[in-house]
């Protein structure tokens, strides 16, 4: 995923899928080309690149 994408989706008000290793994750925070995520299946908090990131179709 690209920087400009992981900002217009964390700052969206809808709900867009976004996944982490196949895990869905919510966008908290951008730092340049990391992003905060917490995983929603166990609420886990993680610093990732945002490249690793996958918007679902």
């Amino acid at each position: 995923m690209l920087v400009d994408r992981a900002r217009e989706i964390m700052e969206s008000k809808g709900v867009i899928e976004v996944l982490y290793q196949g895990h869905p994750v919510w966008i908290e925070q951008i730092e340049q080309d990391s992003a905060h995520i917490r995983l929603l299946d166990n609420n886990h908090r993680l610093s990732v690149p945002i490249n690793m990131l996958r918007e679902t179709e």
